[in-house]
């Protein structure tokens, strides 16, 4: 009876062995998970870092965009560097536009660029008649356009009206026209092309000595 009670006892030592045996292997089976699910959650977080990074999908991303801008606008890019037009590299030149049967006398201007790149240009000029009573300044007349690509080699044209002298008399004489291109200080001298003479009157022949902007020749020597 005694060996039994002994032999019952070992086996409850025994059995509590074993089952302390098996928490201690549950424990560390448990930890491998935690360890493993740690590990994936970084591992998907450094591969979201290098796949998504600015250095490389998202810089060549937003370079592309920018190379295509300023190698496949040309005219844009000129547009947007060319400075204004200078009365330096502008040809100016004048020609007679009066027909007979026109109310009133009329001139085209031309400005060519010749300054050997795009310039931009917009407004109006200045002109002065010179006469042997003194300098005439013309009156604007009309409304300048948005600012216009000059491109090389290339020309505007604006008008300039004048009264004809009906009178039958001499009347004022013009000698010469001053132009000044718009937004400058330095003019050019042309010759007159036109008709020879204004009516003598009060002086008040500069109210009728018309300028259009630049882009109005064309609109008719009237200034209309």
């Amino acid at each position: 009876m005694r060996a039994r009670k002994i032999t019952f006892a070992a086996l409850v030592v025994a059995a509590g062995l074993s089952l302390t045996a098996c928490q201690e292997d549950d424990g560390p089976l448990g930890q491998p998970d935690q360890s493993s699910a740690s590990a994936s959650a970084e591992s998907t977080s450094g591969g979201g870092s290098d796949s998504g990074g600015s250095d490389q999908d998202g810089g060549k991303g937003s370079a592309a965009p920018d190379e295509v801008s300023t190698s496949g606008g040309t005219g844009g890019g000129s547009d947007a560097k060319a400075g204004q037009c200078t009365t330096d590299e502008l040809e100016v030149t004048a020609v007679n536009t009066f027909i007979d049967g026109d109310p009133d006398g009329s001139i085209a201007v031309a400005l060519k660029n010749g300054g050997g790149s795009d310039c931009v240009i917009s407004g109006f000029a200045g002109v002065d008649l010179k006469t042997n009573a003194g300098t005439i300044s013309a009156t604007r007349k009309g409304k300048a356009d948005a600012p216009y690509t000059l491109k090389n080699g290339k020309e505007i044209d604006f008008y300039v009206s004048y009264p004809l002298n009906k009178t039958g008399g001499s009347g004022v004489s013009i000698t010469g026209l001053v132009v000044t291109p718009p937004n400058q200080t330095k003019s050019v001298t042309l010759d007159w092309p036109g008709e020879s003479s204004l009516p003598a009157g009060d002086g008040g022949n500069g109210d009728q000595v018309l300028v259009g902007p630049v882009g109005s020749a064309g609109q008719g020597g009237s200034g209309n």
